[in-house]
């Protein structure tokens, strides 16, 4: 039986990621804020289902230091009901275009699996 030896993993110096036109110094954890404007995500205390009640969260989450708000509007939790990318598109555009324009420098990003959704947050 030969011996067994653990190689050296290599981990990039690297701990910088840009964002836009911003370098996220990531080599210290940065806090994401999360806004669900879903009925039904898995945790109550994230979620809002209207654009104010969220928009006032997102604002004590940035006051309290979160450096990354991330905002969904569609539940994956077991049994959640499917929605259409227009629903989606309803729950979170709104939210992230006044974020965009009350916080210009926050780092904002969207939870979904839909490109349509993701594209329409970018012009928000």
């Amino acid at each position: 039986m030969q011996n067994s030896k653990v190689e050296d993993t290599y981990f990039s110096a690297n701990k910088h990621i840009r964002i836009g036109d911003k370098l996220i110094d990531l080599s210290t954890p940065i806090v994401m804020g999360i806004v669900n404007t879903t009925p039904d995500s898995f945790y109550s205390g994230s979620r809002t289902t209207k654009e104010n009640d969220g928009f006032e969260r997102v604002k004590e989450m940035l006051t309290h230091g979160a450096g990354i708000i991330d905002v969904g509007g569609y539940s994956s939790r077991p049994g959640a009901t499917n929605i259409s990318e227009e629903e989606e598109i309803k729950r979170v555009v709104p939210l992230i275009g006044k974020i965009s324009t009350e916080f210009p420098d926050a780092i904002i990003s969207i939870d979904t699996f839909r490109a349509a959704v993701a594209e329409h947050a970018i012009q928000a």
